[in-house]
């Protein structure tokens, strides 16, 4: 394969659907209330649907801008990743060198942020891919690794097999000429491209030199002109689906949002709070004053009534005429109303997405609480944790065994690449309280040697950490001295 023709249409056919759900979810995701009130007043895909939304209404020229936006999707897609990487998973080889060179690469590429960002970029956007890249100028003795959003990617499947992907860009212009970079990672090589072309059409291929940013791709490229050559077996590039299957396209490989499904719960919210801010600006204390009460302050000047007199002049008013007094107008603001409506709408729509309310902040008071009642409030929280994780543990050991194949064929360390081990964990830190009530149950119950207490207490040393420990607690608590009775031996 190769990269695309001319004068194909961009984005492809194959993903355009794909591209259509994202720029809705990226606008939900953004909290920018220009993206959202673009999307439903002028995407054509979502066009019918925005006359009833929130921000696809037109607002009356001159009017202030009233609206307002809740941005519980990013709060949403950020709880996903704090879930998932707020700790950060251990990754381990069995070779003692590999394992020096893979944690030197994940601190100084600052993978465990990558991650974290990646996931939250996944659970607002239905996926991300990781891409294992070099440049010596940023980094002249490592790979990079590298996240790219769904919108900016063309995969090819087979059998729900990633077998080729191309990343595009749009690159800067000073013309109505749009300016493309694809970069085709297939098994072995990475090609690239620079295309010159307009909005829907990629155009005509140009050569890489045509633009400053592609330039100084041109002095990596092998005897095939347009392709660089990995050195090693494996795609240099990993999709992570946010989790599965995507609804609205079934059969297809991609990953489903979190907010799929979601949006109209995200618009009733903003007309909730829209709604409630609303009474509280009509409640504001107005005062209703005859005409009689007002000052003139002369030709084209207009009249005015200052609140702050305390004596007034005689007014030529009947004392028995209707509304000749002041009077105050001032509504009510439905708070309870508002506020149990806005609170429904948050936990319906937290738990559409997969999660538990008390995962954003609902149902808690601030007390602390054991890990176990965090498991119980959380299940639902947990329950989706725990399916994400498959799919990013599968695909970090990929690309880590990728970025350390390359590392030794592009930068020549002394390395054996192989594909790691990856614990994401369990996501609930135990309780130190609660851990050693139920060490010393176990204990008192003589359930438990200490080799194990060790292990449960300290689960991420290895075997001779945990040996070397349990000896020094012997030797603290008398329990090396030998036995007596086993230096004599029985009788045959």
């Amino acid at each position: 394969m190769s990269l695309p023709e001319n004068g194909t249409a961009w984005p492809p056919r194959s993903v355009a659907p794909l591209y259509a759900d994202i720029k809705l979810d990226d606008a939900w995701y953004s909290g920018d209330r220009k993206k959202l009130t673009t999307v439903y007043r002028h995407a054509s895909e979502h066009r019918h649907d925005g006359r009833r939304r929130l921000w696809g209404r037109h607002r009356p020229p001159g009017q202030r801008e009233h609206r307002l936006h809740i941005p519980l999707a990013g709060e949403i897609a950020q709880t996903s990743a704090d879930l998932l990487f707020a700790d950060t998973p251990v990754i381990t080889v069995g070779d003692t060198a590999t394992q020096d060179r893979l944690d030197t690469l994940l601190d100084a590429g600052g993978v465990p942020e990558l991650l974290l960002t990646a996931a939250e970029t996944a659970a607002a956007l239905s996926g991300v891919f990781l891409r294992v890249t070099w440049d010596r100028d940023a980094a002249p003795d490592r790979p990079l690794l590298t996240a790219v959003h769904p919108d900016q990617a063309v995969p090819e499947w087979h059998f729900g097999i990633m077998k080729a992907v191309t990343f595009w860009r749009a690159l800067s212009s000073t013309t109505a000429t749009v300016w493309r970079h694809l970069e085709r990672h297939e098994r072995g090589r990475i090609l690239h491209g620079l295309y010159e072309g307009t909005d829907d059409q990629l155009g005509r291929r140009v050569p890489l030199t045509e633009h400053p940013d592609t330039a100084a791709l041109t002095d990596s490229l092998g005897a095939e002109g347009d392709a660089i050559e990995t050195g090693i077996d494996l795609l240099t590039a990993v999709y992570v689906p946010n989790i599965g299957p995507n609804r609205r396209h079934r059969g297809a490989p991609w990953g489903r949002s979190d907010l799929q499904g979601v949006h109209d719960l995200l618009d009733a919210l903003d007309e909730t709070w829209t709604s409630w801010l609303r009474d509280i600006r009509l409640a504001r204390a107005r005062l209703i004053v005859p005409d009689g009460y007002l000052r003139d302050r002369g030709p084209g000047r207009g009249a005015s009534f200052d609140a702050d007199q305390e004596v007034w002049q005689t007014l030529n008013i009947p004392p028995t005429e209707q509304g000749a007094g002041i009077t105050l107008s001032q509504f009510a603001i439905r708070v309870e109303e508002h506020r149990a409506t806005a609170e429904t709408i948050v936990r319906q729509a937290t738990t559409a997405a997969g999660y538990s309310p008390a995962s954003i902040g609902l149902d808690g008071d601030g007390a602390a609480v054991t890990a176990t009642e965090i498991a119980a409030r959380d299940h639902r929280s947990m329950v989706t944790r725990g399916k994400k994780a498959r799919y990013w543990r599968r695909a970090i050991a990929d690309i880590l065994h990728a970025l350390l194949a390359v590392d030794a064929a592009q930068f020549g360390s002394r390395v054996t690449p192989e594909r790691p081990t990856v614990d994401i964990g369990d996501g609930v830190a135990e309780d130190p309280g609660s851990t050693a009530q139920t060490l010393a149950l176990l204990t008192q119950a003589q359930a438990l040697s200490t080799d194990t207490k060790v292990r449960i207490l300290r689960p991420d040393w290895d075997d001779q950490a945990v040996a070397e420990e349990v000896a020094r607690i012997h030797a603290e608590t008398g329990q090396a001295a030998p036995d007596p009775v086993g230096a004599f031996p029985l009788a045959q």
